[in-house]
């Protein structure tokens, strides 16, 4: 079943092809719309009136406010330094690796293909402009694009 049963769904959250996404173990606000292949994974909180776009990759550790746009194929991540298995060979488990956090902040846009770094915080109401590689925070109301992406200019208040 794409929609587990562990996945907390508010009211009236969109999934307009059910069949098509796969979410387990998150928390997902009121009012927010997911669109096709799709993944959120475990421990991953979508706020309300949030627009997750398709292809999109949410992984563990990752905060998403109220009212963010994520566009097509924005891919999070959660760890540094990943690997498959240990020194001698042997496969690495959930016990093996320590969630790194990133957060999204309210109204903010990340544009589709964007790659978002473990550990990142994009701020308020700032914009990531497509394809972007966002290694370092994002301040508020910032406009960042490129790879690494850097800021361009601050939307005016």
């Amino acid at each position: 079943m794409p929609v587990s049963k562990n996945v907390i769904l508010g009211v009236d959250v969109q999934l307009p092809q059910p069949d098509l996404i796969n979410l387990y173990g998150c928390t997902i606000g009121d009012g927010t719309k997911i669109g096709s292949f799709v993944e959120i994974q475990k421990n991953a909180d979508i706020g309300c009136m949030c627009k997750i776009s398709s292809h999109t990759f949410i992984c563990e550790g990752v905060t998403i406010a109220d009212e963010v746009f994520v566009g097509h194929g924005v891919m999070f991540t959660n760890d540094v330094y990943p690997r498959a298995t240990a020194d001698k060979g042997e496969m690495l488990s959930d016990a093996d690796w320590t969630v790194i956090p990133t957060r999204v902040g309210w109204r903010a846009s990340i544009g589709s293909g964007a790659v978002i770094l473990p550990g990142v915080t994009i701020g308020a109401e700032a914009m990531v402009g497509a394809g972007a590689v966002v290694v370092h925070d994002v301040p508020e109301k910032a406009v960042v694009v490129g790879n690494p992406a850097r800021i361009i200019k601050y939307l005016d208040t």
